[in-house]
């Protein structure tokens, strides 16, 4: 299961609440990483949104199939969850609706990151999802600015919904 599953943690280098200029916030609290949990069977979108999302100064826990993203979700209260649907063991949508119906992940964001198409969108925002990013909007080979964005506007989102 270790393999399958990663804790990446970065402490941010400034008690700031700014990256730099090109990534917003990544820290919920001077000094303190935002905590995002990716669970997605693709290793390669699992290491490349690893990747770019330690880069911009969050701390990343990885999980590659549903039972164990669910875990995990319970076990770190992450500030976000980047959750794909065709996933291993349980789906997608059903570790949504899990996430959803448990008091202690109920209030978690999660972002559906799938190939299905976006006819499904709102299927998945009435499940719980709190946003939908398509892995076609994902171009890891230019970068993956967008996927940091998206990542990025959502917890801003969340944190001034909570405020």
């Amino acid at each position: 299961m270790e393999e399958w599953i990663r804790e990446t943690a970065f402490v941010a280098r400034s008690s700031s609440s700014k990256i730099g200029a090109k990534h917003g916030p990544a820290t919920n609290s001077p000094g303190v990483c935002m905590k995002v949990l990716i669970i997605d069977d693709s290793r390669f979108f699992r290491v490349a949104n690893e990747r770019a999302l330690a880069k911009a100064g969050y701390s990343v826990i990885t999980a590659a199939d549903g039972e164990d993203g669910l875990q995990l979700a319970r076990a770190h209260k992450p500030d976000l969850v980047v959750l794909d649907m065709l996933l291993p063991k349980l789906t997608g949508p059903e570790v949504l609706r899990a996430m959803r119906k448990d008091s202690q992940t109920a209030s978690i964001p999660v972002m559906v990151l799938t190939s299905l198409p976006q006819c499904n969108e709102r299927k998945l925002l009435d499940e719980g999802a709190t946003c939908y990013f398509q892995k076609a909007g994902l171009t890891l080979d230019k970068g993956s600015e967008k996927f940091v964005e998206a990542v990025e506007r959502m917890l801003l989102k969340t944190s001034a919904a909570g405020a």
